[in-house]
C-alpha cells in the first residue's frame, strides 16, 4: 500500500485515471496474495471486494475510453479553431486552398480532397485543388470523383456521407462511384450567406466505415470557416486585380495626360490649382523649382484683362462652357504671347461642380506664321501658298494639263500715265486691279500675275482642279467688264480706264518656272502665248474667245463670230468670237 501512496502528479483526466485504474489494480492484487493469510488468521474479506474492484476496474476502462474520444474531438476542434485562424489570416487564395485541403486530409482521415469552386461567371463548378495525403498536389488528369455526390450537395446545400459507397442504395446507379471502386465518401458544401459557393470531397477507396457523424459535422463546421476564407480570398484578388488595373490606368492616364499637345489646368472652387500638366507649365514659362499645385490660379497665370474672371465665373456658376477665347499676355522671359483658352466646368460624378478645367494653347508661333502667310498670299496666288507642304515641295517642273487662260490689259495706258503723277498713277491702277482680281476669285481663278497695266489668270491648275474651266474664265471677264462699267458712274471722263480681254483653253504646262533661288508659278506653252495675242487684238471693253473656249461655253454665252484673224507669232489664222452676254 505504500507503493499506492507515492503516487507522482498527473497532467490529464486521462492519465488520473489511468494511476487510479492501477490504484484499483495494485489494490485487488494486494488484497488477492493476502486473502489465505488473513483466512489463517480469522479475517474474511467482505463479500465481493474482488468483484467490486474488478468492476471498478472496468468502468475505469470505459471511462478512460470515452475521455480519450473527448481529448480526440477535443484536439480536432483546436485544430479546426487553429486552421481556420490560419487560413483567415491570408489573403492568398492559392495558400487559402492549399491550407484548406491540408486540413481537410488531416482531420478526416482520408484518402484525397478535392476542392470545387462556382464560377462566378457560368455558375458551373471547376476543380481549383486536389491533395493526397502526403500533401502532394493531384495532378489534374487524376481528378476521380463521384460527380454524382458532387451534384447533389451542390444543388441541395447539405452534406452527403457514406461508410460504403459500392453498398449504398442512394449510389447503386452511379458509374463513377462503381468505376472508381470508392468506398468511404464525405462531401460538404461551401457556404456563404446560405449559397452555395462551391464543395469540399473527400474519399477512400479501400477503407470502409472510415467517416463517422462526428466527422461529417466536424467537417461541415470547418466547411463553414473554409467558406469565408476563400470568398474573402476571392474578394481580396478581385481587389487586387481592379486596383492593379486602376493603378494601370491611373498610369496610362498620367501619362496621356503629360503627352497632351494642349495645356491643362484643373481648379476646385476656391480657384486654387489642384492639377497641371507639363505642356502648361512650359506655355506659361514655369521655372523647373516652381510648383503651382495649391497655388491662386490667377498668381502662376499672366496678367490677362477682365473678360477672364468673367469667363471663370460663368463657368462656375451658369455651367457654361467657352472655347477658343483669346489672350494676349505679357511673359517675363518670353514676351508678349497668345494664348487661346477653353474654359468649362469641372464636375463630379454627381455633376457637382468642383472647380474648372481650362485647356490652355499657345498660338504665338501660329500667329506670327499666320501674319507672315497673309505677306505672301499679297504677292503669290493663295492656292499657291496653300499648296506649299514644305520646302521639299518647293520645285521646278510643272504638269501637262488643259487650262482656260484669260489675260486682261488696260488700252491705253501708256498715252493715260503720261498726263499724271506716279502716285495718282499707282492709286488709280490699283483701283482697276482690285477690280479684275475680285472677279476672278469670285469665280475661283487663280492670278498668275499683274503685268504692270495688266492680269493673267488660270482655271483648272492642278491647285484648283474645275471641270467648268472654261465657263468660269468666261464669266470673270463678264464680270470685270460689268464692274468697271458701273465704277464708271463713279468717276469722270479723264479717269475712266477700259480693259480689252482674251480667253483660250488648250494645253499647257502648269507648275513651277524659275531657279532654285527663285521660282514663278506659271503657265507656259502655245496656248497661253494665243490667249495673250486674243487679248492684244481685243478692242477697248470687248472680250474675245478662241474656237476652242466658246464651243465649251456655247451653251451658256451669247457671242458673235468674227472674221479669223491672223495673230502675231502665227502663220494659221484662227477663228474669234466676240462675247456679247453671258446667261
Amino acid at each position: 500500500m505504500a507503493e499506492v501512496s507515492e503516487s507522482k502528479a498527473v497532467s490529464s483526466p486521462k492519465e488520473e485515471l489511468d494511476y487510479i485504474r492501477q490504484m484499483a489494480v495494485d489494490l485487488r492484487d494486494v488484497l488477492m496474495q493476502q486473502r489465505e493469510a488473513l483466512k489463517a488468521s480469522g479475517f474474511r474479506l467482505p463479500p465481493g471486494t474482488t468483484t467490486t474492484l474488478n468492476d471498478m476496474t472496468r468502468r475505469l476502462d470505459k471511462a478512460r475510453n470515452r475521455i480519450g474520444v473527448v481529448e480526440h474531438e477535443r484536439d480536432q476542434y483546436r485544430a479546426l479553431a487553429d486552421v481556420a485562424a490560419l487560413i483567415n489570416s491570408s489573403l492568398d487564395l492559392t495558400q487559402v486552398l492549399n491550407e484548406v485541403m491540408d486540413t481537410i486530409i488531416q482531420l478526416s482521415g482520408a484518402e484525397r480532397g478535392y476542392l470545387m469552386l462556382r464560377d462566378e461567371e457560368t455558375g458551373g463548378l471547376e476543380f481549383r485543388i486536389a491533395r493526397n495525403m502526403d500533401r502532394q498536389t493531384i495532378d489534374s488528369s487524376a481528378f476521380e470523383v463521384s460527380r454524382s455526390v458532387v451534384g447533389r450537395v451542390a444543388e441541395s446545400g447539405e452534406a452527403i456521407m457514406t461508410t460504403n459507397a459500392q453498398e449504398d442504395q442512394r449510389f447503386q446507379h452511379s458509374e463513377s462511384i462503381v468505376g472508381y471502386s470508392l468506398r468511404s465518401i464525405l462531401c460538404v458544401p461551401l457556404k456563404v450567406k446560405d449559397e452555395v459557393t462551391g464543395v469540399i470531397y473527400t474519399d477512400n477507396k479501400s477503407l470502409s466505415e472510415l467517416f463517422t457523424e462526428q466527422a461529417r459535422d466536424l467537417m461541415v463546421a470547418f466547411a463553414n470557416q473554409a467558406a469565408v476564407a476563400i470568398e474573402n480570398a476571392r474578394l481580396f484578388a478581385r481587389v487586387k486585380t481592379t486596383l492593379d488595373e486602376i493603378s494601370e490606368m491611373k498610369k496610362l492616364q498620367d501619362d496621356v495626360f503629360a503627352s497632351i499637345v494642349s495645356g491643362v489646368i484643373t481648379t476646385d472652387t476656391q480657384d486654387r490649382i489642384t492639377l497641371i500638366n507639363r505642356r502648361a507649365q512650359q506655355i506659361l514659362d514655369l521655372l523647373d523649382d516652381q510648383d503651382p499645385l495649391g497655388s491662386d490660379l490667377r498668381e502662376v497665370l499672366p496678367a490677362l484683362d477682365d473678360r477672364f474672371d468673367t469667363i471663370v465665373k460663368e463657368a462656375q456658376h451658369s455651367e457654361q462652357r467657352l472655347t477658343g477665347v483669346e489672350f494676349d499676355a505679357e511673359l517675363v522671359r518670353r514676351g508678349l504671347v497668345n494664348l487661346s483658352m477653353n474654359i468649362s466646368p469641372l464636375k463630379d460624378a454627381h455633376e457637382n461642380t468642383q472647380g474648372v478645367a481650362i485647356v490652355l494653347d499657345d498660338l504665338t508661333e501660329s500667329k506670327r506664321r499666320e501674319a507672315q502667310i497673309a505677306g505672301v498670299r499679297r504677292y503669290l496666288p493663295t492656292e499657291v501658298v496653300d499648296g506649299i507642304q514644305s520646302a521639299a515641295s518647293l520645285k521646278l517642273g510643272g504638269t501637262r494639263q488643259t487650262i482656260s487662260i484669260l489675260f486682261a490689259d488696260i488700252r491705253g495706258f501708256s498715252t493715260f500715265s503720261e498726263q499724271l503723277d506716279p502716285e495718282k498713277l499707282v492709286e488709280i491702277i490699283n483701283i482697276y486691279m482690285t477690280i479684275a482680281s475680285d472677279a476672278i476669285h469670285v469665280h475661283q481663278g487663280v492670278i498668275d500675275k499683274f503685268m504692270g497695266d495688266a492680269v493673267m489668270a488660270l482655271y483648272n491648275t492642278p491647285l484648283r482642279p474645275q471641270e467648268d474651266h472654261a465657263l468660269r474664265a468666261v464669266r470673270s471677264a463678264w464680270a470685270i467688264l460689268e464692274e468697271i462699267r458701273a465704277y464708271h458712274q463713279t468717276v469722270t471722263e479723264p479717269d475712266r480706264l477700259q480693259f480689252g480681254t482674251g480667253i483660250h483653253t488648250g494645253e499647257a504646262v502648269v507648275g513651277n518656272v524659275g531657279s532654285p533661288a527663285r521660282l514663278d508659278y506659271t503657265a507656259m506653252g502655245d496656248s497661253v502665248n494665243l490667249a495673250k495675242r486674243l487679248q492684244e487684238c481685243a478692242k477697248p471693253m470687248q472680250i474675245l474667245l478662241s474656237d476652242n473656249t466658246y464651243q465649251m461655253v456655247s451653251d451658256y454665252v451669247e457671242a458673235v463670230e468674227l472674221e479669223p484673224i491672223q495673230v502675231r507669232g502665227r502663220s494659221q489664222y484662227t477663228r474669234v468670237y466676240e462675247l456679247i452676254n453671258v446667261i
